[in-house]
């Protein structure tokens, strides 16, 4: 029995050494505030998809299908997106002139009526129709927008908070600028989106 206890002497020895030498002091006990009550917070809301139209070539032109997206007013990863091409679904009957990123694409709404993306790395020139797939789909991204609460008409009545409404961005021109090229395009007779 005594042939037992050395070996175990010196692993708890060895492990309190180890300890030691990692540099954490000892501590007393620390308060840090009530103790839990068993009560949770609520939940949050979870995200709620948006449909977005995205364009892909079918037939040789531009042509809308529609997508689910958690986050429409992150534009960049919606270019993202776009430029990932076609899903293997949306292969069956789409192709895509535009090239894989290999950098997030900066994107910044200039005014109201127009976009401007920013690719980074060698990225080379967008065709007409690489560019009109991008143009088509930022014009019909759908982003929000606070639409104020109807007036009640009583006096002293508390108005009800504003509610998110959602409207497509709307973008009537398109500015891309890659490494040494810039090309603009208008979303001028693009398809409109069914369903």
């Amino acid at each position: 029995m005594k042939g037992a206890r050395v070996p175990a002497l010196l692993a708890g020895l060895t492990a309190a050494l180890t300890l030691a030498g990692c540099g954490v002091p000892p501590s007393g006990v620390i308060q840090a505030g009530v103790p839990a009550s068993g009560l949770s917070s609520p939940r949050a809301t979870p995200p709620v998809p948006v449909a977005v139209p995205f364009y892909f070539v079918r037939d040789g032109d531009p042509s809308p299908y529609l997508r689910k997206v958690y986050d429409p007013a992150d534009l960049g990863a919606v270019v993202r997106l776009l430029f990932d091409g076609p899903t293997v679904t949306e292969a069956v009957t789409a192709t895509t002139e535009l090239p894989r990123l290999t950098a997030a694409p900066e994107v910044a709404i200039d005014d109201g009526t127009s976009l401007s993306v920013r690719l980074r790395d060698k990225v080379p020139r967008l065709s007409r129709l690489a560019l009109r797939q991008l143009a088509c789909t930022m014009a019909q991204v759908p982003v929000p927008s606070a639409v104020a609460p109807a007036d009640t008409g009583q006096e002293g009545a508390v108005p009800a908070p504003s509610v998110t409404a959602r409207h497509a961005l709307g973008a009537r021109s398109v500015q891309v600028v890659g490494d040494g090229w810039t090309v603009t395009g208008s979303t001028d007779g693009c398809p409109a989106p069914s369903g």
